[in-house]
């Protein structure tokens, strides 16, 4: 089998908190999405409404404001050069393809010292046996509403317990599957992961200065969430910080603005398919 790079495209919705609509090449759409006539009026400070696609969750993903502050606002700019200004912050971001490759930059600009979280909120869509790969003995943390998935107690009062991927806890969140009425949070401590969807394959990098803690988020509901009305979506996230709620980041769990005040990084997407060359 050889690998064989899949140009991707990506498009945006400015107007509705600068989301990422689709990053599609080879023939398939890797995002998922859902219609939601909510998401139409929403504005800053509400619950999120899911939507799906890629979104920019700053500066929390749990927590509040849900979701963050980014995704609820309009953007300015175009495609290839968007802003948002929040609540103490203005967050750049400039897209390009390069080589097949989507490389977007951002550019984050805060008083010194302020500390955020920021995720690449991807919702992929997926099949049943498409996977996870991610280095072997990763830290994972593994969040509370995996709970009823563990074969003892989660411990009162913790915020997340650690594991080692592939199978955290001995938990198979590297394995996707069908709807079975599940839902697990995962934060990996890895900057670098790749879906595997049959025979096509998708990268996802985050990079940062040195320092800045980086990881990949992982959302496995299966039809668990939410408890009124359950659907199943995968989000897979690159993210700086190590955790989903700003608000318990322990020490070194956020990213914080050096006294520039400003900090950049960058998130890198790219694909390939494997195909079989002995048969054309």
């Amino acid at each position: 089998m050889a690998a064989v790079p899949v140009p991707l495209r990506p498009l945006f919705d400015l107007e509705r908190g600068g989301r990422w609509t689709s990053l599609a090449g080879g023939g398939r759409e890797w995002l998922w999405s859902r219609a939601d006539p909510a998401r139409e009026s929403v504005l800053p400070g509400m619950d999120f409404v899911d939507a799906g696609g890629l979104e920019e969750c700053l500066p929390t993903v749990r927590g509040l404001p849900d979701h963050g502050d980014a995704w609820s606002r309009p953007w300015s700019g175009s495609a290839g050069e968007g802003l948002v200004r929040g609540d103490g912050f203005e967050l750049r971001r400039a897209v390009a393809e390069e080589a097949g490759a989507v490389v977007a930059e951002y550019r984050l600009s805060a008083d010194p010292g302020y500390a955020f979280v920021w995720a690449a909120h991807a919702l992929l869509d997926l099949g049943d046996d498409a996977r996870l790969v991610a280095p072997a003995g990763t830290p994972t943390r593994v969040f509370p509403e995996a709970a009823e998935m563990l074969a003892r107690p989660w411990p009162s009062g913790a915020p997340y317990l650690e594991g080692r991927w592939p199978d955290p806890l001995g938990l198979p969140l590297g394995r996707f599957g069908p709807y079975d009425g599940t839902a697990a949070g995962a934060v990996l401590r890895c900057a670098a992961v790749r879906v595997v969807d049959g025979p096509d394959v998708l990268h996802l990098r985050v990079e940062a200065p040195e320092g800045v803690p980086v990881s990949t988020a992982l959302w496995r509901n299966l039809g668990g969430f939410p408890a009124h009305a359950p659907y199943r979506s995968i989000g897979v996230e690159p993210m700086l910080g190590a955790v989903f709620d700003l608000a318990e980041a322990g020490p070194g769990d956020a990213a914080v603005v050096p006294p520039s005040g400003e900090l950049t990084w960058r998130l890198v997407l790219t694909a390939e398919r494997m195909s079989d060359r002995r048969n054309g």
